[in-house]
């Protein structure tokens, strides 16, 4: 068998990875990063510009894994690239983001790889992603944030902020309403700066799309004012490469690619079936899988170390140059307008502005302290149905002249309502 180009390679190993990891835990959903490695790897390894060294940079791009289900393969991309580890503080620990022990973990208590991406647990991760159509609705959002920040920040003579947000999403993302009430305000906004990535796979957990979803994506998106543009195979590298620089030179709309995949690409038995969505391929399948690309069939969690170095001398090199050229530019922008400077970096830090609150009036009183509402003593007898269907008390009924009629007749006759409102106007918040 003929060894592999370096890029298949490295694509099959962002497939291994995730169906090996699925398989350990026994839950999640192998087929969607066996389908989309290819759109993944080309998009970071190529065109993304994003330092792994410091995932936090600033003017770097932002790429959101909405189909959150698939987060094997937004683990596999942060590891094989070497991502960084950043602290609370904003501190870049050079300690990977996600090891691989972490991703044999996958969805192990206290992993890095949880089922689905979450912000500030796993660095590298730039939204939480789960329900569908969550994430490509924040993405807009983040296209917003980054015009707004070119509006505050840029200068004529210094563009401080010009990145760009990617957001990978499914059939899922596309039917969910959240996502096309999104997708018309980014139209409307022209937000060229944005670029979805719709995996059109045509599978659902459920089975295939046409059981409910029959629409026209493409003429919908048109519609909303978008470009559409269109990736007949999702292995096809070159295509890919085509529609990114596409995106990349849009002015005045953002710009939907819309990628035929195979769910499962490679597994004899289940591409292109909904048991390839949700569910482990199993022991065998993985081999005869692994077979199929090529790879050793009794390795798991491999990771040859020439593909390491490919994505240290393409992301990593790439990455690093361009955060290098703005801290570059960051500082001399400092010198020339170091209020903003110091604003932009407050804001980056989550930092309050010295001095901030010395306008603020002082507190006239202190706040009173709050109790708990009283527990109420009433009792309440239990209730049953009897032979003729109405309820009746568990009590037996008093002898008439005893003390127990004496006592039972003493009791407070109040309801369940009217004890919640006298133990809720007891505390102190309470208004009249």
């Amino acid at each position: 068998m003929p060894t592999p180009d370096i890029d298949t390679l490295s694509v099959n190993t962002i497939r291994t990875l995730s169906m090996d990891a699925v398989q350990q835990a026994n839950s999640g959903h192998p087929g969607t990063p066996m389908a989309m490695a290819p759109v993944a790897y080309a998009l970071w390894q190529r065109h993304l510009r994003f330092d792994p060294a410091d995932p936090i940079w600033p003017n770097r791009d932002r790429f959101v894994l909405s189909m959150g289900h698939a987060s094997m393969l937004l683990y596999s991309m942060l590891h094989l690239s070497g991502v960084k580890a950043v602290n609370p503080k904003y501190e870049t620990l050079g300690d990977l983001a996600v090891p691989l022990e972490d991703i044999k973990r996958f969805r192990q208590l206290d992993s890095r790889c949880a089922g689905h991406p979450e912000y500030r647990w796993t660095s590298g991760v730039e939204t939480t992603t789960g329900p569908l159509g969550q994430g490509v609705a924040t993405s807009v959002g983040m296209a917003m944030a980054g015009k707004w920040m070119a509006a505050q920040f840029n200068r004529p003579d210094f563009k401080m902020f010009d990145f760009d947000v990617y957001a990978l999403g499914g059939d899922g993302c596309m039917m969910e309403g959240v996502s096309g009430e999104a997708a018309s305000l980014a139209g409307h906004l022209k937000l060229d700066n944005l670029v979805w990535i719709y995996d059109n796979n045509r599978i659902t957990i459920e089975g295939d799309t046409k059981l409910a979803f029959s629409e026209d994506v493409a003429t919908r998106f048109i519609a909303y004012g978008w470009n559409v543009t269109r990736v007949g195979d999702a292995n096809d590298l070159s295509m890919l490469d085509r529609a990114f620089e596409t995106a990349k030179k849009q002015t005045d709309r953002p710009t939907l690619i819309i990628v035929d995949s195979h769910i499962g690409y490679g597994s004899p038995a289940k591409q292109d079936s909904h048991s390839a969505h949700g569910e482990p391929l199993g022991v065998d399948e993985c081999k005869a899988t692994k077979r199929f690309y090529g790879w050793p069939e009794n390795e798991t969690f491999l990771v040859p170390e020439e593909v390491r170095k490919n994505f240290a001398s393409g992301i990593g090199a790439r990455g690093a140059k361009l955060r290098g050229e703005w801290m570059k530019k960051f500082e001399a922008y400092k010198a020339k307008y170091p209020k903003e400077a110091d604003t932009l970096f407050r804001m980056q830090h989550r930092q309050l502005p010295e001095g901030w609150d010395k306008d603020t009036p002082p507190t006239r009183r202190a706040w009173p302290a709050v109790s708990p509402p009283r527990r109420s003593r009433t009792r309440w007898p239990r209730t049953s149905l009897g032979s003729s269907g109405a309820p009746r008390t568990s009590r037996r009924p008093p002898r008439p002249g005893s003390a127990r009629k004496e006592r039972a007749t003493s009791r407070p006759t109040t309801t369940p309502a009217a004890t919640c409102t006298s133990a809720s106007a007891s505390t102190p918040w309470a208004r009249s």
